[in-house]
């Protein structure tokens, strides 16, 4: 479309950026003589802009001011000058084609959307009443439904209201609504009302108070006689009037329809009478009951007609229900009822079905319900109708691990808002997924996602349903619940060939061990044992999860071995719902967490603590590891107790580490480039904590208090990048300056025998992994003095430093030791790590040079240049250089760039525009994978390395940690080279400065 002259129509370019679908049509509409006054109203362009479907609020605006004739400047200055209306109005038309047609024949029911007041946001059934107070016909009553409605949908869609609120407020309608149709009913017969005391009885997710938009009302009905009336005549009047009442709600005119009122959950179902007394349920529920009746009587909730009489029948039928877990085979019951739900779907339809297909809303119900049911009976705080409270109250009781919960409660929530958003559209009952793909693009836009709205909606749905399976699939048929039910704990023993048929299905490797191992931990009729036999078949599932399911339990049957007499234990494992799942990732994993926990086993503790896997503060650790040393009696005791402190946080973030990196049923796995930098901070400051506990240790042993000179230690490389890994060393310098009155020969003696000390202290050959203390960088490398003064330094960078010393510089940090001294030492190498003036083209030159000599002399022989994570093409060193390349060049004048930080300077390079985007992206991916490689290679074989392992099982597990699932090996492989070659051709570009 043009305007004068043939210039392109701005407007139709603005409508499509606004996420209209056919912006010509709509640039028509807006062109119509009835929506002139906002043709060009920018608020009102975005306000239609963030709805889920621009084009249809578009229509259904046009079509509720064509309905209102000339009454419509109201309508249309509320527009322009109220916010919360425009959003309102809109929001509702853009979502909701019925309630648009609904607008387009009740005009005036637009005003019920202009109040914004605080009473308005939350109503309840009181408000929900008093909106159908007015009511004295069936279609008035649906028109008003209709009107109610227009509100809460708005609430809705603006997000005034969360998906429980709204769930709540329909549930409150629909009460009130019962009520109303109740009252109509009556008003057309008062001699059956007056013969008869009728109580309704919500059931399901009325009764929840977690209603749809569109969905049956299940409902029960109790009638009793009024005095003075045959009890039989009394029932037959009851039943008429409840028989009308259904016939109110679900009957369609031309004013369309509320819902239908469905009262089948009654007990004997279609078969039985309509209406029963009190005495008569109760005396159908002790006799006749099955199961899933009592499972469905735990959201009865009396809301209309005699409320005595629905609170009494509500508190008649509630001891029933929490003694249901007591029946016979009452677990084996509500599984192979989800079975036969699951089995009674279409084939063609179970793709897209989001309330009854695995992963679905039933699936989280029918666990939550079952939990409740079966552990109910002794907690009352339990006892929720409501899915979401339940489960809170789950997770609160320990029951449900907190983790599972909130991933339960997400999901839960994201497909209860598909739910809703899908049946608002045409107000119809559906679960599924719509199949046309600008459905799928409203539901997508309704739900926040924007850019690519039908892709990101399909992939959250995919996440959600998937951790809804896991969870299901955990604590819905877990054998505990037989147990808890039976009160028998040995009915969860496994036989050993059903142990041994088990093992073999999950993988392991050698079932016959395997076999031995559970023998020897759930054999026997102790308090422990019973114990484990309710933990290991949920256990060995999270083992056969891993690429080493043998190793997993042997190392949980030796933590078991060393803790089993300490109480806490496995009551942690039993009672804290992540504490055992992260037990088992971390056993399975590999070989180093495993290692650092049997030589503490104490520290499973940390596993069953939320906080317990988070790094510690760097000052906390150094108060903790100078007490220790305090508390010792010689230098060896002292870093034999700073060791300890290392083992243990080794293992915190070791633990945090694999746990994140595998994900668990409560959260998804973390980012790799997040998890990197924490691992790599962790590991810096608890190897510096170490090194200050040394450094005390090695001073009080021979000096007291106060060496007789000032002494500091440097962190250089990955020690002072904050970027070390499991294998990594400490590449460290060490620096003095005499204190007064001292000698520079007696300070130099005493800070040599200080660093030789700390040295010899932290290789000693104990249980703990030992500190290696690399100081190879000092001047004049390993001929060189280990400990130079400040001043010695000075001189030696002043006359003979080189290029490469101070490349190394560009990631000196003080890590221990007098931290002043330590400031001094880096405003003295500032002027060598970023020079006046950058480089010149021979240092230039020089850098390159060693580069090139480094890859072609420093690569073991036999190693594949393409795999390996340090030396090989696009590994560490590459991107390390090139971005050291940088620093050098323009730290100077840039004083973002002075970092030791690979990845921050990476990053300050982009911003200053020295690296483009996508180059940059490219480096830092690769840094991170062969970062995270050499941390796999060190976490999977208890030994440092640097490149994928070779045997087997081994690259299956650093194939599991970098997110990949079982059989996908090569592909790990195959990606790493893909990265990595991408990042080599970057840095031939910009380091190498190659065309």
């Amino acid at each position: 479309m043009t305007q004068g002259g043939g210039r392109p129509d701005s407007r139709v370019r603005r409508l499509l950026r606004h996420g209209f679908s056919d912006p010509a049509s709509a640039d028509r509409l807006l062109d119509s003589e009835a929506l002139a006054p906002l043709r060009d109203d920018t608020l009102f362009l975005d306000a239609l802009g963030a709805t889920a479907d621009p084009d249809l609020a578009l229509v259904g605006l046009l079509r509720l001011v064509e309905a209102l004739g000339g009454d419509t400047q109201r309508l249309l200055d509320a527009l322009r000058a109220s916010k919360p209306l425009r959003d309102r109005l809109l929001g509702v038309l853009g979502a909701s084609a019925a309630l648009g047609d609904h607008l387009a024949t009740h005009p005036g029911d637009w005003q019920a959307l202009v109040t914004y007041e605080a009473a308005d946001l939350h109503p309840g059934v009181a408000d929900f009443e008093q909106a159908l107070q007015d009511v004295d016909s069936p279609d008035a009553l649906r028109v008003a439904y209709r009107g109610a409605l227009l509100s809460i949908a708005a609430r809705d869609v603006c997000g005034t209201s969360d998906v429980a609120e709204t769930a709540a407020e329909l549930a409150d309608l629909a009460t009130a609504t019962l009520r109303s149709a109740l009252a109509l009913a009556e008003a057309d017969a008062p001699e059956d009302a007056a013969r008869c005391r009728l109580a309704v009885i919500a059931m399901g997710k009325c009764g929840g108070h977690e209603l749809n938009y569109v969905s049956d009302v299940d409902v029960i009905f109790v009638g009793e006689a009024a005095a003075g009336t045959d009890e039989d005549e009394a029932v037959r009047a009851a039943t008429r009037l409840a028989a009308h009442m259904m016939r109110i709600c679900s009957d369609t005119t031309a004013e369309g329809t509320i819902w239908p009122v469905d009262a089948n959950l009654r007990p004997e179902g279609r078969n039985g009478p309509l209406v029963r007394t009190l005495s008569s349920h109760l005396a159908y529920y002790q006799r006749w009951a099955k199961t899933w009746e009592f499972q469905a009587l735990l959201k009865a909730r009396a809301v209309a007609g005699d409320p005595a009489l629905g609170e009494e029948y509500v508190a008649a039928v509630a001891p029933m229900v929490w003694q249901a877990a007591e029946r016979e085979n009452f677990v084996t019951d509500v599984q192979q009822m989800r079975r036969r739900v699951i089995a009674s779907i279409p084939a063609a339809q179970v793709e897209r079905e989001l309330k009854l297909g695995p992963g679905g809303l039933r699936d989280v119900e029918f666990a939550v319900q079952l939990l409740q049911l079966v552990h109910g009976r002794s907690d009352a705080s339990l006892r929720s109708p409501t899915t979401l409270e339940a489960l809170d109250a789950l997770a609160v009781g320990g029951y449900v691990g907190r983790q599972d919960a909130a991933a339960l409660d997400a999901a839960y929530r994201f497909l209860r808002t598909m739910e809703h958003r899908i049946q608002l559209f045409r107000m119809r009952r559906t679960h599924l997924m719509p199949e046309a793909e600008e459905d799928q693009r409203r539901l997508g836009r309704s739900l926040g996602y924007r850019s690519e709205p039908i892709a990101e909606l399909h992939k959250a749905w995919r996440r959600h349903a998937a951790a809804v399976r896991r969870l299901h699939e955990k604590l819905f048929y877990r054998p505990l619940l037989d147990a808890v039910a039976q009160l028998d704990v040995g009915e969860v023993r496994l036989s050993p060939k059903a142990a041994g048929q088990r093992l073999e299905a999950l993988g392991y490797a050698d079932p016959a061990a395997a076999l031995r191992h559970l023998e020897a931990l759930a054999s026997g009729v102790s308090r422990k044992a019973a114990i484990q036999r309710t933990l290991l078949p949920v256990l060995l599932g999270w083992f056969a999860d891993s690429a080493d399911p043998d190793a997993g339990l042997l190392a949980f049957r030796k933590v078991s071995d060393a803790l089993g007499k300490t109480p806490w234990y496995l009551r942690l494992l039993r009672d804290e719902g992540a504490a055992a799942e992260n037990l088992a990732r971390v056993l399975s994993g590999g070989r180093l967490a495993p290692d650092l926990l049997l030589r503490a086993p104490e520290a499973v503790a940390l596993l069953g603590d939320e906080g317990g896997l988070r790094p510690r503060d760097p000052a906390a650790l150094v108060q903790e590891t100078l007490a220790a040393v305090g508390r010792a009696a010689d230098a060896e005791q002292a870093v034999a107790a700073a060791r300890g402190v290392r083992r243990r946080e080794l293992f915190r973030t070791a633990a945090g580490d694999l746990i994140g990196a595998y994900g668990t049923d409560g959260a998804e796995p973390q980012d790799p480039a997040v998890a990197i930098d924490r691992v790599g901070d962790a590991l810096t400051d608890l190897n510096a904590a170490t090194l200050a506990g040394a450094l005390r240790a090695a001073v009080r042993d021979q000096w007291g208090d106060e060496l007789p000179t000032r002494f500091a230690v440097i962190g250089m490389g990955r020690f002072g990048g904050h970027e070390m890994g499991y294998g990594s060393d400490a590449d460290v310098l060490f620096v003095h300056e005499p204190r007064e009155g001292v000698s520079e020969h007696e300070a130099g003696k005493a800070a040599f025998a200080v660093a030789t000390e700390m040295r010899r202290l932290l290789q000693l050959p104990t249980a703990d992994p030992p500190l290696v203390m690399d100081a190879d960088l000092r001047p004049e490398g390993k001929s060189g003095t280990l400990a130079r003064s400040l001043a010695s330094y000075e001189a030696y960078y002043r006359r003979w430093s080189v290029v490469w010393e101070s490349q190394a510089l560009l990631r000196a940090e003080p890590v221990a030791g007098d931290a002043d001294l330590g400031a001094r030492f880096m405003e003295l190498v500032d002027p060598l790590r970023y020079p006046e003036g950058g480089l010149d083209e021979d240092a230039v030159r020089e850098i390159r040079r060693l580069k090139a000599r480094m890859e072609s002399e420093r690569l073991p022989r036999g190693a594949d240049r393409t795999t390996h994570a340090k030396l090989g093409r696009g590994g560490l060193t590459d991107v390390e250089w090139t971005v050291q390349l940088f620093q050098m060049r323009h730290g100077h004048e840039l004083p973002e760039l002075r970092t030791p930080r690979t990845r921050v300077a990476l990053a300050a390079a982009l911003g200053a525009g020295l690296v483009g985007e996508e180059d940059a992206h490219t480096l830092d991916e690769a840094w991170i994978l062969a970062s995270r490689v050499r941390n796999a290679a060190m976490l999977v074989r208890g030994r440092p390395g640097d490149t994928f392992p070779s045997e087997p099982r081994e690259l299956a597990a650093v194939g599991r940690y970098l997110g990949y699932e079982p059989g996908h090996v090569g592909e790990m492989v195959d990606d790493y080279r893909r990265v990595t070659r991408q990042a080599r051709a970057v840095v031939d570009r910009l380091f190498y400065d190659a065309e």
